[in-house]
């Protein structure tokens, strides 16, 4: 038997120059992201933390650091708070109602395009996409105008012989307004998705389907839908995310009123803020946080793809 005496281990490959230098260049791309990313969201984010575990208020700016730490006090005020557990009302509320009926309005209208509509589908797609990209303060102006007790909706209601209400002075009105504010700002976006989705499905599958005899109601229920789950599954997530933390609409319409029956919990963090609560505020911004991440980490459950 021959024994092969190996000789010593081996020595460790130097890297090519050109790979260290491929790093150096991608660090390079990617410092001005991290910078932003540091400055903007990291910093402010574990800032925002520490004032949450703090009684920092508007008195205490001159100097930050005698605060006192309370721990989780802010976030058992927050509990012990009518007006925050009433907002989560509120908010739970937005999630409810304005998701089911923006993802149905946005479904609707993209198998209506998809399907239904063959001439002039851009100039179609465009305009139910406007409102997204629409400026929400002039909108928001357009709506007080349209929903006032002399506007628009109460004179064509009046036309038809219906006295229009005060849509806006109304607490039990007021909340279905911001709502349809927030469903026809976004169903453009939900549109789009769906849409997106619905071209990926091959259509040798509907045409397998209808040799088969299946009808219209059939392969909506049998094939679009189940394979539209991966879309489904982001559609919801994004519009979830956006009523969780809805603000624009509530604030520029009605300020949270009347009686803040139209106060979401972003709008309390913000008038918290106002008034030089910042450790309640800064509790307030991680409650809502947390409530993004449960119902993300639900959906993502229940609306998971089949294995």
């Amino acid at each position: 038997m021959t024994v092969t005496v190996l000789p010593g281990a081996p020595r460790r490959a130097r890297r090519p120059r050109g790979a260290a230098r491929r790093t150096a260049v991608a660090w390079l791309f990617l410092a001005p992201f991290t910078v932003v990313f540091l400055v903007y969201t990291a910093i402010p984010t574990v800032a925002a933390l520490a004032f949450s575990l703090t009684d920092l208020r508007g008195a205490d700016l001159r100097h930050p650091f005698a605060v006192d730490f309370t721990a989780l006090d802010n976030y058992l005020r927050l509990f012990q708070d009518q007006s925050f557990l009433r907002d989560i009302l509120n908010t739970a509320v937005f999630v409810a109602v304005g998701v089911p009926l923006t993802m149905g309005t946005g479904l609707a209208l993209a198998l209506a395009l998809n399907s239904g509509i063959r001439r002039m589908r851009g100039v179609f797609r465009t305009v139910f996409f406007a409102p997204v990209v629409t400026n929400i303060v002039a909108v928001a102006l357009i709506w007080q105008y349209a929903f006032n007790a002399s506007g628009t909706v109460n004179k064509v209601l009046g036309a038809v012989g219906f006295a229009g209400p005060n849509w806006l002075d109304d607490p039990n009105l007021t909340m279905p307004v911001v709502i349809l504010l927030g469903v026809w700002r976004n169903f453009g976006t939900a549109m789009v998705l769906f849409l997106a989705g619905l071209q990926a499905i091959p259509q040798d599958v509907y045409e397998a389907a209808s040799l088969d005899g299946a009808g219209r109601w059939q392969q909506l229920r049998r094939i679009t839908l189940p394979l539209l789950r991966p879309t489904t599954l982001m559609v919801s997530v994004l519009l979830t995310v956006f009523y969780l933390q809805v603000f624009d609409e509530p604030y520029l319409l009605t300020n949270g009123g009347p009686l803040g029956s139209t106060e979401s919990v972003a709008l309390y963090t913000y008038h918290q803020f106002g008034v030089g609560e910042f450790g309640m505020s800064s509790a307030a911004s991680f409650v809502t946080l947390l409530l993004v991440m449960l119902v993300s980490a639900v959906q993502f459950r229940l609306l998971r793809p089949c294995a």
